[in-house]
Order: structure tokens, then sequence, then C-alpha cells
């Protein structure tokens, strides 16, 4: 049997078309050799949702959306999302789902799982929404803040700037630059002394520690017990005689401490000075001589 061109056509078309809608469904993330399952979401708002866009179960994608739709009967209740997750999956009670808007446009629907181990979600039932505090959200609510911190800002670079501009903070600059240098010279003048003069002084040092050890060794050798006691026997020498001086039964003693004495050695003395002058002034009366015999 012969097949004619225009069937041949035909048959061609037909194959083109379905592999279009494979390549179509493939592309929006839908596996047609699957079954799925079904669920519809209630949000306030979109926000910016698409159909395609993957759902996530704790983070990891379980699904796709598969439509995004406006509640026109009731205006104003919010918008309904179809979402089709792999099938058998379990969506216990208690599960919510969020949406968080990502910083270069789009949305990402995240189903947060509950923990319920009895009750779950059946196929074509509605899953509870959240409002979520996306990263959006959160930098919608720091745009105050930063302005604020903005407005601080620009007053501290104000403060700043007229600080700068002051003259005496130039000068107390100028003057900390004086004390810069001057700490690099003492820098200098201190690395001098501790490269030269500190091994110099070391050396001293060591030498006078050495001639240090060197008399602690001569006075080691020497005998200081013999000669403290000679010292002692010479203190005690000393002592009986400064005994005896003190007495009255010795000359010494009787010199220094009898008054008598004293006196007597003074008059005799005193005596003594008296007829030596008398012997200058009158010699003939104690002495003659004569050449030719004495006279009557």
């Amino acid at each position: 049997m012969k097949i004619s061109r225009e069937t041949k056509i035909g048959l061609a078309a037909v194959v083109a078309l379905v592999l279009l809608f494979f390549t179509i469904k493939f592309l929006q993330g839908v596996n047609i050799f699957t079954t799925n399952d079904t669920y519809y979401i209630n949000f306030a708002n979109a926000k910016g949702l698409a159909k395609s866009s993957p759902v996530y179960a704790d983070g990891y994608n379980v699904g796709i959306v598969t439509d995004v739709a406006y509640d026109y009967d009731n205006p104003g209740k919010g918008i309904i999302v179809a979402i089709s997750v792999e099938h058998g999956m379990r969506i216990p009670h208690g599960t919510v789902a969020t949406l968080d808007e990502a910083m270069l446009g789009g949305c990402t629907l995240n189903l947060m799982m509950g923990n319920n181990p009895k009750a779950r979600y059946a196929k074509g039932d509605t899953i509870p929404s959240s409002d979520n505090n996306g990263l959006m959200a959160r930098a919608g609510k720091m745009i105050p803040k930063v302005e604020e911190t903005l407005a601080k800002l620009d007053t501290l670079l104000e403060t700043l700037n007229a600080v700068v501009s002051d003259p005496n903070i130039r000068a107390l600059m100028a003057n900390a630059n004086k004390v810069s240098e001057n700490l690099n010279k003492s820098s200098e003048q201190l690395n001098t002394i501790l490269q030269k003069e500190v091994p110099q002084m070391t050396s001293t040092f060591t030498a006078a520690g050495q001639n240090l050890v060197a008399l602690t060794d001569k006075l080691n050798q020497l005998d200081l017990n013999g000669t403290l006691t000679r010292v002692d026997a010479t203190i005690d020498n000393v002592q009986q005689a400064t005994d005896k001086f003190n007495r009255k039964d010795n000359s010494l003693g009787l010199l220094l401490n009898d008054t008598a004495v004293y006196f007597n050695l003074n008059r005799t003395t005193v005596a003594a000075a008296s007829l030596l002058e008398d012997l200058k002034e009158n010699p003939k009366r104690y002495v003659q001589f004569s050449v030719f015999g004495k006279k009557k």
C-alpha cells in the first residue's frame, strides 16, 4: 500500500506538534511521564509570582507553580495559586506556604512543612499561607533606619570637615609632625647608644665583676678570725691602759688624777723657772771665778 504525499506531510505535522508540546512542558518544568498532585494556595498578594516558578519544601525543589489566577468572584480577597508537586508527597497539617521575593525580581514559593504525624492534606486541598518578611520586605523596613543613619553620617561628616578645616588642628598636626621627627631622632640616638656604648659598658661591668670576684677570693683567703682576735687583744690592752690611767695606784694615774701632785709639780716648775731667771740676772751670786784668787 502506497502512502500518499499528503498523508506523510500530515503525520510529520502531528509528530512535530507532539514534540513541540513535550518541549514546552519540559521547559515549563512539567514531567508529563509522571503523575503529580495538585494543591491550591490563597495569597493576599502574589508579589510577582509567575507560572512555572519552582516550589520548595524546606529549601528542596518538589514541584512547580501551574497556575496563578485572580479570584474575580471575590475581588480583594486574594490570589489563587495552583501548585503541582511530586506524586505521593505527604504534606502534613500545619504546613504553611510563604512567598520570598528575590533581590533582582521574581518570587519563590516555599512550603514550611508541619510536623503532624497523622493528618495530612489531600490532593486538591487548599494549603494556608502566611505573609513572610522576605529579604525585600526586611529591606523596606530598614530604609527608614538607613535614612536616619545617613542623616547622622552627614552630620558627622560636616563636623569632621569643620574640625579638619580648623587652623588649630593644622597647627596641632604640624606639632605632631615635629614631635614625630624628634622621636625619630631620639630613636636613632638610642640605637647608636645601644649599638656602641652599651657593649662598652657591658664589658666594663664584666671587668668590674671579675675584679670583684678576685677581691672576694682574696678576702676569703685572709685569716679574718686571727686578725679579729688580734684586734680584740689590742682593744683589751688599750682598755687596761685606760683603766690604769684612771686609777691612783701608779705614777701616771697619780699624775693624771691626783691634784696635789699636779700642784707640787707646778710649784716646782715655777720655782725652777724663777731660779733660772735669777741665775741669768745674778750669776755672780751663785758662781764666783777669780784668776788671782778669791777676794775676801
